[in-house]
């Protein structure tokens, strides 16, 4: 049986290299491309693919955006991110927002079709450098260390926009509160997570989906 496949990639070179590389076998369906997290969306209800190959960083809709978005129209579909980064954190956000794949861009291209192949058989299809135990070590690890429901939700909205990269004036403008409140709550923040360093704030919020990078 064919496998429908979708290639959502904001690069018009990536695409036709994907579509070239997954055309040589026979199984294997290309029914449409997409530019962007909105057409892709569009498409699949239309396209109806048993899988989409979701490019992570994209501008305007991320791939996390992307996949939601897929998920929400159609959920029997399953998704593959490709991805250059190789982080735990971004491989289990995946997992956790319902992806089936995650494939770097880095990979031989046998990896992507051996991927796609196990995806639609219904498993699951990580980095080779990053085995299901290293996925699952890491996820006890940051249980462990990172009790839920730590921060409120005003301080959940403020740390994804400092992770997204806002200053602490375009947070207090698009709050629609001062200066002051930003830098207390960045305070209480820091404090609750001991984490002193922006740097570390950005690996906190991407590690727990608050932030779309």
């Amino acid at each position: 049986m064919a496998v429908r496949i979708l290639i959502v990639d904001d690069h018009k070179l990536v695409r036709a290299g994907l579509q070239m590389l997954l055309q040589r076998e026979p199984e294997f369906v290309i029914v449409g491309e997409a530019e962007s997290g909105a057409e892709a969306i569009s498409l699949s209800e239309s396209l109806k693919p048993d899988i989409a190959l979701v490019d992570l960083t994209m501008p305007g809709m991320t791939g996390w955006q992307v996949l939601s978005g897929l998920k929400e129209q159609s959920p029997a579909i399953k998704v593959i991110i490709l991805s250059v980064h190789s982080t735990e954190e971004h491989v289990v956000r995946a997992l956790r927002a319902g992806a089936c794949g995650y494939v770097l861009k880095e990979a031989a291209p046998q990896e992507l079709i051996s991927a796609v192949r196990t995806v639609q058989e219904g498993g699951t299809w990580l980095p080779s450098q990053l085995s299901r135990q290293v996925l699952d070590a890491y996820l006890r690890r940051i249980q462990a260390t990172d009790p839920p429901n730590l921060l409120t939700t005003r301080q959940r909205e403020i740390l994804r926009l400092i992770a997204d990269g806002a200053s602490t004036k375009q947070i207090a403008g698009d709050l629609e509160v001062s200066v002051k409140t930003v830098e207390s709550h960045r305070a209480q923040i820091m404090a609750k997570l001991d984490i002193h360093d922006t740097a570390g704030l950005v690996r906190y919020a991407i590690r727990h989906g608050i932030s779309e990078l």
